[in-house]
């Protein structure tokens, strides 16, 4: 049981779930299988009776299955959405069970190309299948059913949690009765791919990057922060950047004219990158990125309005206003398309200037938004 805190769930503990041993491995879009698969995962609040009340976040590209509370009382950050998951938040947990779990191909407890291969007592590393959104979301199916959870409440998430959700309410149509994808896409753009590919081919360059074989040695941490360095630029807006940085000189008053660091955004970024690198595993980032760049949910037809005519939840799609890596005119689409199915669906653009970090920073109107759908999903008493 968790301790409780001040506006905090309180101390929390990661658990793991394993399943998937052969012959009964997981099969996987791109033809191989996978098994045993073992999920990390964090659950916060309980659940009632009939497990009514459960609600799955999924985390974005760089996140994991620790969304709120603390490990230690000493712990120094809480979890990354912990400003919107706990007693009188957005997901109340003295009313819900929410759970979030990290994603297969990731490096926070659930398998991926850091774990132990079993058939070879050795680091996975490339020899990791690739794994895509429907992947990652058939392994949350088989979490949810060991939980003995009959239907979701809630499956919520942002950017590429956005994208799990959105499979969710395609591949599981009967499982969730409310899908809430913020500052998400149906599908990346050119653009947006060619940012992941950038990051990888850093990454891929870095001389200690080995073809993906430096466990045990020095990691590749150079192409790893520059491969966030590109990524954090797109998270945020121009706006933002100008009014966080501008031109500002860092602690300095003129120019030295050579290729140090001098300005606050040089800084930032350089700072973003090198705590980036102490905590993700650079293979995990281009098998997560590359999962995001194959996902396309209009496919096999083409057509986005078929694909999601077998959705049966009511959705409430979020977007940003200054989000220019996943621009709302994308979440209008899916709103399109779904009106054109006759499903309930409500949609709210925020006018922020944070770009697509916004649902992690716009904690008010977030949670105004969001309070007000979950009681719109409760069963009528």
């Amino acid at each position: 049981m968790a301790v409780q805190e001040a506006g905090s769930i309180g101390i929390v503990e990661i658990r793991y779930f394993t399943f998937a041993a052969p012959p009964n491995e997981l099969q996987l879009e791109c033809g191989r299988t996978l098994g045993p698969i073992t999920i990390a995962y964090e659950m916060y609040g309980e659940m009632n009776a009939d497990k009514s009340n459960c609600i799955l976040v999924c985390h974005a590209l760089s996140g994991d299955s620790h969304a709120a509370g603390r490990y230690h009382l000493d712990d120094p950050k809480p979890g990354w959405w912990d400003s919107m998951i706990g007693p009188g938040k957005a997901f109340d947990t003295d009313k819900y069970c929410v759970i979030c779990s990290n994603v297969i191909g990731g490096c926070k407890g659930s398998a991926g190309p850091g774990s132990i291969d079993p058939a070879t007592g050795e680091v996975y590393a490339l020899n990791f299948p690739m794994v895509t959104i429907s992947d990652m979301v058939q392994a949350q199916k088989a979490l949810v059913d060991y939980l003995g959870i009959r239907q979701l409440l809630c499956v919520v998430g942002g950017s590429a949690g956005g994208m799990q959700v959105l499979q969710w309410a395609v591949s599981y149509p009967d499982m969730v009765r409310l899908i809430i994808p913020i500052c998400s896409t149906a599908r990346l753009s050119a653009q947006a791919i060619g940012f992941d590919a950038v990051g990888r081919q850093a990454i891929m360059g870095d001389p200690n990057w080995m073809d993906g074989n430096y466990y045990g040695k020095s990691i590749p941490s150079i192409g790893l922060g520059i491969a966030r360095m590109v990524g954090h630029i797109t998270y945020l807006s121009e706006k933002s950047m100008h009014t966080k940085f501008g031109r500002d000189l860092q602690d300095k008053p003129n120019f030295d004219y050579d290729f140090l660091t001098e300005f606050k955004v040089e800084s930032y970024l350089s700072y973003r990158g090198d705590e980036f690198v102490k905590r993700f595993d650079a293979n995990s980032y281009l098998y997560i990125t590359k999962a995001m760049d194959y996902f396309d949910l209009a496919q096999p037809t083409g057509d986005l309005r078929r694909s999601l005519s077998v959705a049966k939840s009511a959705f409430l799609v979020i977007s940003v206003s200054s989000d220019w890596l996943f621009p709302p005119y994308m979440s209008k689409e899916i709103v399109s398309a779904l009106r054109r199915n006759n499903i309930d669906v409500s949609y709210a653009e925020l006018q922020s200037d944070y770009g697509h970090d916004a649902f992690l920073l716009e904690v008010d109107v977030m949670t105004r938004l969001i309070t007000s759908f979950l009681e719109y999903g409760q069963p009528a008493e």
